[in-house]
């Protein structure tokens, strides 16, 4: 049976490698370790098919070291003891280490976990773990602590273009095919920064023809997708698009659509914490400070789930899903910390006005630390005008309210205490 293509294209070296060029690019963290021939545990962090499984054997390859690997989904405590066992045994004196490597690591138990611990620490192995969902929620501290982590980005539009363009000219089989690409727009937007989809995408559209020239259009791949709506989803893909489905239901205010998707991942075997936390995400960035209850039910609901868990779980998760679908929405607070964030990012360290700076010696006193600050409760309404911001920035505005009933509220009472500041 033939190789699929995306793995017949498989970059052994870091200079086949596609992305991820502040991790692997010249003088990057992961190509300096690998030229040092030093390399530590680390988890890799990122959306599927970017990289993480490639990076993995790209190091013990170039390190020449045994390597093991484990699912989280199909491997025990038992599994892992007995590659540590193997691992043990590999290597002589002043050898480097093997590499394990654990593929969606974030499912792995907490008892799995702590098997892991000491052969970490003493170097029996150097553990490469890979995880689509954030490791602070799922990997436990003592393993965290003992790793670096690295975060790997989905593929911008260039890195896919110069992997369609690597395929259409290495790849031994596509390169013997006249293949024309006239249009890519749906190839790039189908595979949503994703090369495995990217490949398995181009796979299918070529194996649609069984001879002749190949003239790829937007209309061609759409099609060859419609027809075959799994074929490109090798490696799990459809999980993220029902949650992307989900909270895009959500976010449109549709309950009958989000609670079917819902049930989807339900019936999927989906984890619940996972359809949980995407709950608690979803009832700050897009519910927000239209019903700030939200994010308490959306919170209360992952409590709830972690501690019933499956069946019952399937109920809270249903009625934060409704309350959610049908609250008024604002992304204010989203939006505003995103400004926020660039402002910081363009104007760097502005330094704190002289009257909001704290005063704990008597030489900052005497410097002017705190000196004409006005202590707002001693004002009528609990309230003074005064510059918060720094003095090159005092006049921005980051947070514009998006007057639903509830932020109303709020943009009224801003626009009685500063006036004409908060007027849009």
């Amino acid at each position: 049976m033939a190789k699929p293509l995306a793995e017949r294209l498989r970059p052994r070296t870091l200079d086949e490698y596609i992305g991820q060029q502040h991790l692997v690019g010249k003088n990057a963290v992961l190509r300096n370790m690998l030229e040092s021939g030093r390399v530590s545990s680390f988890i890799l962090w990122g959306p599927p098919g970017v990289g993480k499984t490639t990076l993995a054997l790209i190091v013990a390859n170039q390190l020449k070291v045994p390597f093991y690997t484990l699912s989280a989904v199909s491997s025990g405590v038992k599994d892992v003891r007995e590659v540590l066992d193997k691992a043990k045994h590999s290597g002589f004196f002043n050898s480097r280490s093997p590499i394990l490597f654990i593929d969606e690591i974030h499912r792995f138990s907490k008892n799995q976990q702590d098997s892991l611990l000491a052969a970490v620490e003493q170097g029996v192995v150097t553990l490469i773990g890979a995880t689509t969902e954030n490791p602070s929620f799922e990997v436990i501290r003592p393993l965290l602590s003992r790793c670096q982590l690295y975060v790997l980005k989905s593929l911008e539009k260039d890195d896919l273009l110069q992997l369609l363009h690597r395929a259409l000219t290495e790849d031994v089989e596509l390169k013997q095919r006249n293949i024309a690409v006239k249009e890519n727009e749906a190839l790039l937007r189908y595979s949503g920064g994703d090369a495995r989809k990217l490949l398995n995408i181009l796979d299918l559209v070529v194996g649609s023809f069984a001879e002749g020239d190949i003239e790829i259009t937007n209309d061609l791949v759409t099609s060859c997708l419609q027809q075959n709506p799994l074929a490109y989803d090798k490696g799990g893909e459809m999980h993220y698009d029902i949650i992307s489905a989900f909270i895009k239901s959500i976010r449109g205010s549709d309950p009958d659509a989000a609670l079917y998707w819902l049930a989807r991942m339900i019936e999927g075997g989906e984890d619940p914490k996972f359809i949980a936390r995407r709950l608690v995400i979803s009832a700050a960035e897009d519910i927000g400070l239209a019903n700030p209850n939200a994010l308490l039910l959306a919170n209360a609901a992952f409590d709830a789930v972690n501690k019933i868990g499956w069946p019952e779980g399937r109920i809270p998760l249903a009625e934060a899903t409704v309350y959610l679908a049908t609250s008024p929405k604002s992304n204010s607070a989203y939006l505003a910390i995103d400004q926020a964030l660039q402002l910081v990012r363009n104007t760097g360290n502005q330094p704190v006005p002289l009257h909001l700076r704290n005063a704990p010696t008597k030489l900052m006193a005497d410097l002017g630390y705190h000196d004409g600050y006005r202590y707002a409760h001693d004002y009528p309404g609990n309230f003074v005008q005064q510059q918060y911001m720094p003095d090159a920035l005092a006049s921005k505005r980051i947070w514009h309210a998006q007057h639903s009933p509830s932020e109303e509220k709020s943009y009224q009472r801003m626009l009685a205490c500063w006036g004409e500041r908060f007027k849009d």
